[in-house]
């Protein structure tokens, strides 16, 4: 009798939220039946929402074909894959396809990060549907977000950086795409990247808010383009207060001398900020870059630590 209002004790203590349920931490997934689960998003549905531990979802070698999201309530999840070249996410909605009115390039993502403090290490994500326009690879809103040593691969529009106080972090990563393949309002800190340009336009978009006082910082990074490819910007101002800042970064022959562009039709180029220090290769062209962009010096450049990029983000809602 003892025991069994003992048992009723607890579970009243248990519902009642005083003592935390169970949950799986380290979770696999293997399309050939040998982990948990043989696909990413029913891995992540099983997850407990707002776990006080990281959760772990390991990926085996395989080509997941799924459209996957990370909901907000899965808070302080990990996509963590057995090797970058051979952990393939990938999917092909593009704008067309979706047909959802003028918005219609924010449903194309093969993976959205919904959920704060995400990571994910050793990927590839792709968005597969080719030259067809607006086709999102990765779609982040997450804040706190860390993708390490992963692939990111499209056509216009691969990295959508979404998020107004959403801070991202990028470190060993290759990006490629087309037009504007790296785009949005958060601050993202781009390590020791790899980007390729795989045609004639431009690769970023940024749409800083107003009073953010970074955005896009792309710190040792090397610019690289597809055969052919010769006239690449390193941005253009998608909204007024864009900032991108390039810092010890090598760019490729294919970097046109003026460097920059502003959007057409706009004045832009009055408020946004756009700067590099320290650039390499034939791209660098400080002498030859449109007036409104800077060179740093070396005070300027030395404030990019990444204590003070990722510093709680202050904006402007006027």
């Amino acid at each position: 009798m003892k025991t069994i209002k003992f048992i009723a004790f607890l579970n009243i203590l248990l519902f009642s939220g005083f003592i935390a349920a169970a949950y799986e931490t380290e979770i696999t997934v293997a399309q050939d039946g040998s982990g948990d689960f043989t696909s990413i998003q029913s891995a992540i549905d099983a997850s407990k929402a707002f776990p006080d531990t990281r959760v772990n979802i390991y990926i085996k070698n395989g080509t997941y074909y799924e459209k996957v999201r990370v909901p907000a309530c899965n808070t302080k999840l990990s996509l963590i894959g057995e090797d970058p070249e051979k952990t393939i996410l990938t999917y092909d909605d593009y704008f067309n396809k979706i047909d959802r009115g003028r918005n219609s390039t924010f449903y194309t993502y093969t993976l959205k990060v919904d959920a704060d403090e995400f990571y994910a290490e050793n990927l590839t994500i792709i968005n597969s549907a080719g030259a067809v326009g607006q086709a999102v690879a990765l779609h982040v809103q997450g804040d706190r977000c860390v993708f390490k040593n992963c692939r990111i691969l499209g056509n216009q529009d691969t990295l959508y950086t979404a998020g107004e106080l959403s801070r991202q972090h990028f470190k060993n990563c290759y990006i490629e795409g087309t037009t504007d393949f790296i785009f949005g309002a958060a601050t993202v800190l781009f390590d020791d990247c790899t980007v390729n340009s795989l045609s004639n336009s431009y690769v970023t978009a940024a749409s800083t808010p107003k009073g953010k006082k970074y955005g896009y910082v792309f710190r040792n990074c090397k610019l690289t383009a597809a055969e052919g490819v010769d006239k690449v910007m390193l941005g253009r101002p998608w909204r007024d207060y864009a900032k991108t800042v390039y810092l010890n970064c090598e760019l490729g022959s294919h970097i046109i001398p003026e460097g920059w562009a502003n959007w057409g039709g706009t004045t832009r180029d009055k408020t946004a900020f756009y700067a590099e220090y320290q650039s390499t290769g034939i791209g660098a062209n400080p002498n030859a870059r449109l007036e409104w962009c800077k060179q740093l010096s070396d005070e300027e450049a030395a404030e990019y630590t990444l204590e003070n990029i990722f510093a709680p983000v202050c904006v402007s809602f006027e």
